[in-house]
């Protein structure tokens, strides 16, 4: 569970490329998948070993200028509300503006860390042009330039210390299952059926639920907490600061969750935002879930869900192992069997497989099919184990881990999913040397 810092600031200041900057640089890293949707506005990010996700207030801005500083506003409120850490950017280019001032004057209320980062310091010259900043009054401050990365590092070395403890456990210690979806695709609908009773306001109206909402639940002799979330939105639509407040939100609960139940509105499609949200999810390593809805309002054939599920598996390829389900909250058509198959996917993530059982399993498989040789060096793997983290993740030890690619990887993860069920899971393979 990742802490979230927020980037305020006006327009064209360069929060964007910062935020794509930060993110890019860990994406590099952790996800080596080519065309994974990213999203433009939060995402993961690491400094020195601490992850945090990181929020581009300015990616939800929308108006004419006249508008501008009511939006701000807004936006700064919610950043000081939500955020653990918040980065407060200004221009050197532009000097100390009017509206900078009136940010200013918001954040001097909130009791949260704030770092005041003079963006655009790309020359020796522009060095001394910062100096009109310290007249706002902040403590830690910061010359960098986002376009070059310089000074970024001072900035975050201090930005981590500042992040609250990450073992913030969460009061409640059962499973946690978050609906999440765009707004109106019937997160709501979909609780109320399950739990048989009107427990949150049910409308046609996108985005009635403003907050991420916990029950208790329990079904099939399991307990777990059902949390509604209020629908992740692209950005042309988020017009109200409830709609950012709401992203804020869902993102928090993907994270605070062990599977996401990811509601898809059948007659709308599995379109881009539907997509990152996925990912989102993924990135986040939790079990997932897709649930198709209102599919009783399409006129189908008996092929028409093979075909549909097909479109889905092409869009997330490559990771496919994941369980479809084609639902009606209004008929409650196989809701019940939506909530069977997530315990089943929490208990998929979960399972721990003795060493001594995975190397009997896997080795013989390597052996068979080894990597291939690179430079005409071999790669000799000769051990292999679960580590005891809390998604899956496996570590293969060899003797030349730079040379094991891409291709191989997900050769093995594919013999894996075959041998043991991890379906609904993103797994991790590490190779190290021996």
């Amino acid at each position: 569970m990742s802490n979230i810092v927020a980037i305020v600031g006006r327009p064209n200041v360069g929060k964007s490329t910062f935020f794509n900057r930060m993110i890019q640089k860990r994406e590099a890293i952790i996800d080596s998948i080519s065309g994974v949707t990213r999203d433009r506005h939060y995402g993961k990010s690491d400094w020195n070993g601490r992850v945090f996700t990181l929020i581009d207030t300015g990616g939800y801005l929308e108006g004419s200028d006249d508008t501008f500083q009511k939006e701000i506003d807004k936006q700064v409120n919610l950043a000081i509300e939500e955020a653990d850490v918040i980065i407060f950017m200004v221009d050197v280019v532009d000097g100390l503006t009017g509206m900078d001032q009136t940010i200013t004057k918001l954040l001097r209320r909130s009791q949260k860390p704030i770092f005041l980062a003079i963006n655009k310091v790309d020359n020796t010259l522009r060095i001394e042009d910062t100096s009109e900043f310290y007249s706002l009054g902040f403590k830690e401050f910061f010359s960098i330039s986002s376009t070059s990365g310089s000074g970024t590092g001072e900035l975050l070395d201090e930005l981590v210390k500042k992040l609250p403890k990450e073992d913030r456990e969460v009061e409640d210690k059962l499973p946690r299952f978050a609906v999440v979806g765009r707004p109106n695709a019937g997160k709501s609908s979909f609780i109320n059926a399950l739990i048989g009773e009107d427990r949150y306001i049910v409308t046609d109206i996108a985005g009635t639920t403003r907050d991420s909402i916990d029950s208790k639940y329990n079904r099939f002799g399991f307990d777990f907490n059902l949390v509604d979330t209020a629908g992740i939105r692209r950005k042309s639509k988020i017009k109200e600061d409830i709609e950012f407040y709401s992203v804020m939100r869902s993102v928090r609960a993907i994270e605070y969750s062990d599977v996401c139940l990811l509601l898809v509105d059948g007659t709308r499609g599995f379109d881009g935002q539907v997509q990152n949200i996925f990912w989102l999810a993924h990135r986040n390593n939790k079990g997932i879930v897709i649930l198709v809805n209102k599919w009783d309002l399409l006129e189908k054939d008996t092929n028409e869900s093979k075909k549909y599920e097909a479109k889905i598996r092409k869009e997330i390829e490559p990771f496919i192992d994941v369980p479809i389900i084609f639902i009606s909250s209004l008929t409650k058509q196989r809701i019940f069997k939506a909530i069977e198959i997530a315990v089943m996917v929490y208990k998929n993530r979960s399972q721990r497989i003795r060493t001594r059982a995975f190397n009997n399993t896997m080795l013989p498989i390597i052996e068979k099919t080894p990597p291939p040789a690179f430079k005409g060096k071999y790669v000799k793997i000769k051990f292999c184990t679960q580590l005891p983290t809390k998604h899956p993740q496996f570590a293969f030890f060899c003797n030349l881990p730079q040379y094991v690619k891409e291709p191989y990887r997900r050769f093995l993860e594919n013999k894996l999913r075959l041998e043991y069920n991890f379906k609904g899971i993103p797994i991790q393979i590490f190779f190290r040397k021996k």
